[in-house]
Protein backbone atom coordinates (compact mmCIF):
# COMPACT_ATOMS: atom_id res chain seq x y z
CA UNK A 1 0.00 0.00 0.00
CA UNK A 2 2.55 1.99 0.73
CA UNK A 3 4.23 1.55 -2.55
CA UNK A 4 0.62 2.85 -4.44
CA UNK A 5 1.26 5.63 -2.13
CA UNK A 6 4.38 6.14 -3.32
CA UNK A 7 3.63 6.32 -7.05
CA UNK A 8 1.02 7.91 -7.24
CA UNK A 9 1.88 10.88 -5.23
CA UNK A 10 0.60 14.18 -5.87
CA UNK A 11 3.45 16.44 -7.53
CA UNK A 12 3.43 20.05 -7.94
CA UNK A 13 3.43 21.60 -11.56
CA UNK A 14 3.29 25.33 -12.61
CA UNK A 15 0.40 26.00 -14.68
CA UNK A 16 0.19 28.73 -17.40
CA UNK A 17 -2.87 29.68 -19.24
CA UNK A 18 -3.02 31.63 -22.36
CA UNK A 19 -3.98 34.74 -20.86
CA UNK A 20 -0.43 34.64 -18.84
CA UNK A 21 -1.62 33.81 -15.53
CA UNK A 22 0.04 30.96 -12.85
CA UNK A 23 -0.57 28.95 -10.30
CA UNK A 24 0.35 25.75 -8.50
CA UNK A 25 -1.70 23.05 -9.08
CA UNK A 26 -1.47 19.47 -7.03
CA UNK A 27 -1.99 16.70 -9.68
CA UNK A 28 -1.06 13.17 -9.38
CA UNK A 29 0.93 11.32 -12.81
CA UNK A 30 -2.45 9.41 -13.63
CA UNK A 31 -4.36 12.80 -13.73
CA UNK A 32 -2.37 14.29 -15.68
CA UNK A 33 -2.01 11.71 -18.13
CA UNK A 34 -5.48 12.08 -18.28
CA UNK A 35 -5.80 15.42 -18.41
CA UNK A 36 -3.30 15.70 -21.31
CA UNK A 37 -4.03 12.51 -23.05
CA UNK A 38 -0.69 11.09 -22.48
CA UNK A 39 1.36 7.84 -22.06
CA UNK A 40 3.33 7.43 -19.02
CA UNK A 41 6.70 6.93 -20.50
CA UNK A 42 6.17 11.01 -22.32
CA UNK A 43 5.85 11.80 -18.75
CA UNK A 44 9.03 10.07 -17.65
CA UNK A 45 10.98 13.18 -19.78
CA UNK A 46 9.73 15.39 -17.45
CA UNK A 47 11.34 13.78 -14.53
CA UNK A 48 14.45 16.11 -13.64
CA UNK A 49 15.85 12.62 -11.69
CA UNK A 50 16.58 11.35 -14.65
CA UNK A 51 18.93 12.57 -18.11
CA UNK A 52 16.89 12.13 -21.37
CA UNK A 53 18.35 13.60 -24.70
CA UNK A 54 16.49 16.46 -25.92
CA UNK A 55 13.55 15.87 -27.78
CA UNK A 56 9.71 17.36 -28.86
CA UNK A 57 7.04 15.17 -29.18
CA UNK A 58 4.04 16.21 -31.19
CA UNK A 59 0.73 14.38 -29.23
CA UNK A 60 -2.92 14.49 -30.03
CA UNK A 61 -3.75 16.68 -27.30
CA UNK A 62 -0.45 17.89 -26.47
CA UNK A 63 3.05 19.07 -27.24
CA UNK A 64 5.91 17.37 -24.94
CA UNK A 65 9.53 19.44 -24.67
CA UNK A 66 12.50 18.36 -23.15
CA UNK A 67 14.97 21.09 -24.06
CA UNK A 68 18.10 20.99 -21.25
CA UNK A 69 16.44 22.53 -18.43
CA UNK A 70 12.82 23.58 -19.95
CA UNK A 71 10.46 20.25 -19.51
CA UNK A 72 7.08 21.04 -19.86
CA UNK A 73 3.93 20.07 -21.71
CA UNK A 74 2.37 22.31 -23.84
CA UNK A 75 -1.52 22.67 -24.99
CA UNK A 76 -3.65 24.38 -26.65
CA UNK A 77 -4.37 26.71 -23.78
CA UNK A 78 -1.77 25.80 -20.98
CA UNK A 79 1.97 25.03 -20.12
CA UNK A 80 2.32 22.38 -17.50
CA UNK A 81 5.94 22.48 -15.95
CA UNK A 82 7.30 20.35 -13.20
CA UNK A 83 7.80 22.54 -10.15
CA UNK A 84 11.09 24.05 -9.77
CA UNK A 85 13.62 26.46 -8.45
CA UNK A 86 15.70 25.93 -10.73
CA UNK A 87 16.77 29.85 -12.03
CA UNK A 88 15.93 28.86 -15.93
CA UNK A 89 12.80 27.34 -15.40
CA UNK A 90 11.90 30.03 -13.62
CA UNK A 91 13.36 32.60 -16.51
CA UNK A 92 10.97 30.79 -18.71
CA UNK A 93 7.84 31.02 -16.84
CA UNK A 94 8.11 34.62 -16.33
CA UNK A 95 9.56 35.32 -19.98
CA UNK A 96 6.00 32.97 -21.25
CA UNK A 97 4.01 35.64 -18.74
CA UNK A 98 5.37 38.51 -20.16
CA UNK A 99 4.57 37.57 -23.81
CA UNK A 100 1.59 36.14 -23.05
CA UNK A 101 0.29 39.38 -21.42
CA UNK A 102 1.68 42.28 -23.70
CA UNK A 103 0.09 39.86 -26.88
CA UNK A 104 -3.38 40.33 -28.35
CA UNK A 105 -5.91 37.69 -26.46
CA UNK A 106 -7.25 34.96 -27.78
CA UNK A 107 -7.00 34.39 -31.82
CA UNK A 108 -8.57 36.25 -34.78
CA UNK A 109 -10.34 34.01 -37.17
CA UNK A 110 -11.86 35.10 -40.58
CA UNK A 111 -14.79 33.12 -41.72
CA UNK A 112 -15.86 33.73 -45.55
CA UNK A 113 -18.39 31.87 -47.15
CA UNK A 114 -19.70 28.49 -45.79
CA UNK A 115 -15.54 27.37 -45.20
CA UNK A 116 -13.83 28.36 -42.40
CA UNK A 117 -11.00 29.93 -44.32
CA UNK A 118 -8.68 30.90 -41.28
CA UNK A 119 -6.00 33.49 -41.10
CA UNK A 120 -3.62 34.17 -37.54
CA UNK A 121 -2.48 37.44 -37.06
CA UNK A 122 0.10 35.76 -34.91
CA UNK A 123 0.73 32.66 -33.89
CA UNK A 124 -1.33 30.36 -31.78
CA UNK A 125 -0.70 29.67 -27.91
CA UNK A 126 1.53 26.62 -28.61
CA UNK A 127 3.84 27.93 -30.48
CA UNK A 128 4.36 30.46 -28.42
CA UNK A 129 4.96 28.79 -25.80
CA UNK A 130 7.02 26.57 -27.93
CA UNK A 131 8.85 29.37 -28.80
CA UNK A 132 10.01 30.61 -25.59
CA UNK A 133 11.40 27.02 -24.92
CA UNK A 134 13.62 26.82 -27.76
CA UNK A 135 15.00 30.47 -26.86
CA UNK A 136 15.82 29.36 -24.01
CA UNK A 137 17.33 26.29 -24.50
CA UNK A 138 19.23 27.82 -27.22
CA UNK A 139 20.33 31.07 -25.29
CA UNK A 140 21.47 28.37 -22.56
CA UNK A 141 23.33 26.70 -24.77
CA UNK A 142 24.82 29.79 -26.51
CA UNK A 143 25.88 31.11 -23.10
CA UNK A 144 28.06 27.79 -22.38
CA UNK A 145 29.47 27.93 -25.52
CA UNK A 146 30.72 31.61 -25.31
CA UNK A 147 31.74 30.85 -21.37
CA UNK A 148 33.73 27.71 -22.92
CA UNK A 149 35.33 29.95 -25.62
CA UNK A 150 36.65 32.38 -23.49
CA UNK A 151 38.30 30.16 -20.82
CA UNK A 152 39.43 28.15 -23.57
CA UNK A 153 41.56 30.54 -26.33
CA UNK A 154 43.88 31.64 -23.34
CA UNK A 155 44.41 28.35 -22.11
CA UNK A 156 45.31 26.87 -25.62
CA UNK A 157 47.88 29.99 -26.30
CA UNK A 158 49.59 29.50 -22.60
CA UNK A 159 49.84 25.65 -23.66
CA UNK A 160 51.59 26.46 -27.13
CA UNK A 161 54.37 28.39 -25.34
CA UNK A 162 54.66 26.90 -22.28
CA UNK A 163 53.88 22.69 -21.97
CA UNK A 164 53.42 21.55 -18.88
CA UNK A 165 51.20 18.63 -17.50
CA UNK A 166 49.26 21.30 -15.12
CA UNK A 167 48.54 22.59 -18.42
CA UNK A 168 47.88 19.75 -20.55
CA UNK A 169 45.65 18.68 -17.81
CA UNK A 170 43.53 21.40 -17.67
CA UNK A 171 42.84 21.27 -21.74
CA UNK A 172 42.22 17.82 -20.87
CA UNK A 173 39.02 18.83 -18.54
CA UNK A 174 38.52 21.67 -21.36
CA UNK A 175 37.87 19.27 -24.00
CA UNK A 176 35.88 16.67 -21.82
CA UNK A 177 33.41 19.68 -21.23
CA UNK A 178 33.63 20.39 -25.15
CA UNK A 179 32.86 17.27 -26.23
CA UNK A 180 29.53 16.60 -23.83
CA UNK A 181 28.32 20.24 -24.71
CA UNK A 182 28.79 19.72 -28.41
CA UNK A 183 26.54 16.45 -28.12
CA UNK A 184 24.20 18.32 -26.18
CA UNK A 185 23.74 21.33 -28.85
CA UNK A 186 24.56 18.46 -31.60
CA UNK A 187 20.94 16.41 -30.47
CA UNK A 188 18.91 19.84 -30.22
CA UNK A 189 19.81 20.75 -33.89
CA UNK A 190 19.12 17.32 -35.01
CA UNK A 191 15.82 16.98 -33.23
CA UNK A 192 14.68 20.11 -34.71
CA UNK A 193 15.94 19.42 -38.49
CA UNK A 194 13.87 16.01 -37.59
CA UNK A 195 10.88 18.01 -36.68
CA UNK A 196 11.48 19.96 -40.04
CA UNK A 197 11.72 17.02 -42.22
CA UNK A 198 8.54 15.73 -40.81
CA UNK A 199 5.42 17.51 -42.46
CA UNK A 200 3.04 14.97 -40.88
CA UNK A 201 4.84 15.82 -37.13
CA UNK A 202 4.35 19.70 -37.44
CA UNK A 203 0.85 19.32 -38.76
CA UNK A 204 0.16 17.43 -35.82
CA UNK A 205 1.21 20.45 -33.02
CA UNK A 206 -1.24 22.48 -34.09
CA UNK A 207 -3.58 21.86 -30.91
CA UNK A 208 -5.44 25.07 -31.17
CA UNK A 209 -6.90 23.83 -34.99
CA UNK A 210 -7.48 20.68 -34.06
CA UNK A 211 -9.04 21.76 -30.81
CA UNK A 212 -11.28 23.87 -32.80
CA UNK A 213 -12.13 21.33 -35.42
CA UNK A 214 -13.07 18.98 -32.71
CA UNK A 215 -15.90 21.61 -31.33
CA UNK A 216 -16.78 22.41 -34.49
CA UNK A 217 -20.35 21.50 -35.98
CA UNK A 218 -19.16 19.85 -38.66
CA UNK A 219 -16.69 17.27 -36.75
CA UNK A 220 -20.32 16.45 -34.42
CA UNK A 221 -21.99 15.72 -37.57
CA UNK A 222 -19.55 13.31 -38.29
CA UNK A 223 -19.40 11.57 -35.27
CA UNK A 224 -23.30 11.52 -35.45
CA UNK A 225 -22.97 9.94 -39.19
CA UNK A 226 -20.49 7.78 -37.92
CA UNK A 227 -22.81 6.36 -34.66
CA UNK A 228 -26.22 5.99 -37.22
CA UNK A 229 -24.08 3.84 -39.75
CA UNK A 230 -22.76 1.90 -36.44
CA UNK A 231 -26.92 1.48 -35.24
CA UNK A 232 -28.16 0.36 -39.16
CA UNK A 233 -25.35 -2.75 -39.33
CA UNK A 234 -26.62 -3.40 -35.60
CA UNK A 235 -30.16 -3.65 -37.01
CA UNK A 236 -29.47 -5.41 -39.82
CA UNK A 237 -27.53 -8.03 -38.36
CA UNK A 238 -28.72 -11.39 -37.53
CA UNK A 239 -29.46 -11.81 -34.16
CA UNK A 240 -28.05 -14.28 -32.12
CA UNK A 241 -27.72 -14.85 -28.24
CA UNK A 242 -24.13 -16.73 -28.47
CA UNK A 243 -22.60 -14.25 -31.35
CA UNK A 244 -24.10 -11.00 -31.21
CA UNK A 245 -22.26 -9.55 -28.10
CA UNK A 246 -18.66 -10.32 -29.17
CA UNK A 247 -19.59 -9.39 -33.02
CA UNK A 248 -21.42 -6.26 -31.54
CA UNK A 249 -18.04 -5.34 -29.35
CA UNK A 250 -15.67 -5.87 -32.15
CA UNK A 251 -18.15 -3.49 -34.67
CA UNK A 252 -18.03 -1.40 -31.95
CA UNK A 253 -13.90 -1.06 -32.29
CA UNK A 254 -13.64 -1.09 -35.83
CA UNK A 255 -15.87 1.91 -36.10
CA UNK A 256 -13.72 3.68 -33.40
CA UNK A 257 -10.53 3.16 -35.44
CA UNK A 258 -12.42 3.90 -38.50
CA UNK A 259 -13.21 7.54 -36.76
CA UNK A 260 -10.04 7.86 -35.58
CA UNK A 261 -7.99 7.47 -38.26
CA UNK A 262 -10.80 9.33 -40.32
CA UNK A 263 -10.08 12.45 -37.94
CA UNK A 264 -6.33 12.14 -38.51
CA UNK A 265 -6.18 12.05 -41.69
CA UNK A 266 -8.69 14.93 -41.99
CA UNK A 267 -6.08 16.71 -39.15
CA UNK A 268 -2.88 15.71 -41.31
CA UNK A 269 -4.20 17.04 -44.71
CA UNK A 270 -5.31 20.78 -43.29
CA UNK A 271 -2.20 20.81 -41.49
CA UNK A 272 0.19 20.33 -43.76
CA UNK A 273 -1.21 22.86 -45.56
CA UNK A 274 -0.31 25.17 -43.46
CA UNK A 275 2.61 24.30 -41.77
CA UNK A 276 4.98 27.28 -42.94
CA UNK A 277 4.64 29.13 -39.28
CA UNK A 278 5.85 26.81 -37.36
CA UNK A 279 8.65 25.71 -40.35
CA UNK A 280 9.48 29.20 -40.01
CA UNK A 281 10.04 29.21 -36.18
CA UNK A 282 11.69 25.87 -36.45
CA UNK A 283 14.25 27.51 -39.25
CA UNK A 284 15.10 30.29 -37.20
CA UNK A 285 15.94 28.82 -33.88
CA UNK A 286 17.73 25.84 -36.13
CA UNK A 287 19.90 28.89 -37.53
CA UNK A 288 21.16 30.09 -33.91
CA UNK A 289 21.60 26.31 -32.86
CA UNK A 290 23.23 25.51 -36.15
CA UNK A 291 25.48 29.05 -35.05
CA UNK A 292 26.51 28.05 -31.64
CA UNK A 293 27.68 24.11 -33.34
CA UNK A 294 29.31 26.25 -35.32
CA UNK A 295 31.09 27.77 -32.44
CA UNK A 296 31.80 24.83 -30.54
CA UNK A 297 33.21 22.92 -34.18
CA UNK A 298 35.73 25.88 -34.97
CA UNK A 299 36.70 25.54 -30.61
CA UNK A 300 36.92 21.38 -31.64
CA UNK A 301 39.27 22.56 -34.51
CA UNK A 302 41.21 24.69 -32.74
CA UNK A 303 41.72 22.39 -30.08
CA UNK A 304 42.58 19.90 -32.61
CA UNK A 305 45.54 22.30 -34.25
CA UNK A 306 47.01 23.07 -30.80
CA UNK A 307 47.18 18.73 -30.18
CA UNK A 308 49.04 18.93 -33.50
CA UNK A 309 51.15 21.71 -32.95
CA UNK A 310 52.38 19.83 -29.49
CA UNK A 311 52.86 16.91 -31.57
CA UNK A 312 55.06 18.62 -33.95
CA UNK A 313 57.11 20.34 -30.89
CA UNK A 314 57.51 17.21 -29.09
CA UNK A 315 58.77 15.72 -31.95
CA UNK A 316 61.03 18.13 -32.50
CA UNK A 317 62.69 17.71 -28.95
CA UNK A 318 62.51 13.96 -29.67
CA UNK A 319 64.80 14.34 -33.10
CA UNK A 320 67.08 16.34 -30.92
CA UNK A 321 67.59 14.15 -28.10
CA UNK A 322 67.92 11.45 -30.37
CA UNK A 323 71.05 13.87 -32.19
CA UNK A 324 72.49 14.42 -29.19
CA UNK A 325 72.11 10.42 -28.11
CA UNK A 326 74.39 9.81 -31.24
CA UNK A 327 76.92 12.76 -31.00
CA UNK A 328 77.46 10.98 -27.36
CA UNK A 329 77.68 7.47 -28.14
CA UNK A 330 80.14 8.57 -31.22
CA UNK A 331 82.13 10.43 -28.66
CA UNK A 332 82.00 7.57 -26.26
CA UNK A 333 83.67 5.31 -28.92
CA UNK A 334 86.46 7.72 -29.71
CA UNK A 335 86.83 7.62 -25.61
CA UNK A 336 86.94 4.18 -25.72
CA UNK A 337 90.13 3.98 -28.27
CA UNK A 338 92.31 6.01 -25.97
CA UNK A 339 90.98 3.09 -23.33
CA UNK A 340 92.03 0.76 -25.41
CA UNK A 341 95.33 2.38 -25.72
CA UNK A 342 96.00 2.90 -22.50
CA UNK A 343 95.29 -0.72 -21.55
CA UNK A 344 97.55 -1.71 -23.96
CA UNK A 345 100.21 -0.01 -23.08
CA UNK A 346 99.77 -0.80 -19.15
CA UNK A 347 100.55 -4.28 -19.94
CA UNK A 348 103.16 -5.93 -17.55
CA UNK A 349 105.79 -6.70 -20.78
CA UNK A 350 108.94 -5.52 -21.16
CA UNK A 351 108.94 -2.48 -24.52
CA UNK A 352 111.44 -0.69 -25.88
CA UNK A 353 109.15 2.30 -26.15
CA UNK A 354 109.19 2.47 -22.30
CA UNK A 355 112.46 4.01 -22.53
CA UNK A 356 112.72 6.44 -24.87
CA UNK A 357 111.23 10.04 -22.52
CA UNK A 358 108.93 11.18 -25.73
CA UNK A 359 107.25 8.39 -26.70
CA UNK A 360 104.82 9.26 -24.27
CA UNK A 361 103.66 12.57 -25.48
CA UNK A 362 103.82 11.16 -29.22
CA UNK A 363 101.21 7.95 -28.38
CA UNK A 364 99.33 10.40 -27.17
CA UNK A 365 98.91 13.14 -29.88
CA UNK A 366 98.98 10.18 -32.48
CA UNK A 367 96.16 8.28 -30.54
CA UNK A 368 94.23 12.28 -29.89
CA UNK A 369 94.60 12.89 -33.73
CA UNK A 370 93.02 9.82 -34.45
CA UNK A 371 90.27 9.88 -32.57
CA UNK A 372 89.33 13.62 -33.61
CA UNK A 373 89.66 12.20 -37.38
CA UNK A 374 87.19 9.47 -36.53
CA UNK A 375 84.74 11.33 -34.89
CA UNK A 376 84.75 14.04 -37.54
CA UNK A 377 84.32 11.12 -40.12
CA UNK A 378 81.58 10.30 -37.87
CA UNK A 379 79.71 13.19 -38.19
CA UNK A 380 80.55 13.75 -41.72
CA UNK A 381 78.93 10.37 -42.78
CA UNK A 382 75.94 11.37 -39.98
CA UNK A 383 75.57 14.45 -41.95
CA UNK A 384 75.56 12.81 -45.18
CA UNK A 385 73.10 10.33 -44.77
CA UNK A 386 70.64 13.58 -43.46
CA UNK A 387 70.82 12.44 -39.82
CA UNK A 388 71.64 15.53 -38.58
CA UNK A 389 70.68 18.88 -39.18
CA UNK A 390 73.08 20.27 -42.03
Amino acid sequence: MGLKKRGQGLRSWIRVDSSGNSQIIEVDKFTMMRRCDLPARDLRLLDPLFVYPSTILGREKAIVVNLEQIRCIITADEVLLLNSLDNYVLQYVVELQRRLTTAAVGEVWQSEGPELNRRRNYLPFEFRALEVALEAACTFLDSQAAELEIEAYPLLDELTSKISTLNLERVRRLKSRLVALTRRVQKVRDEIEQLMDDDGDMAEMYLTEKKSRMESPFHEQGSMGFRSNDGGVSASAPVSPVSSPPDSRRLDKCLSIARSRHESMRSSESGTESIEELEMLLEAYFVVIDSTLNKLTSLKEYIDDTEDFINIQLDNVRNQLIQFELILTTATFVVAIFGVVAGIFGMNFAIPLFDNPGAFKWVLMITAVCGITIFCAFVWFFKYRRLMPL
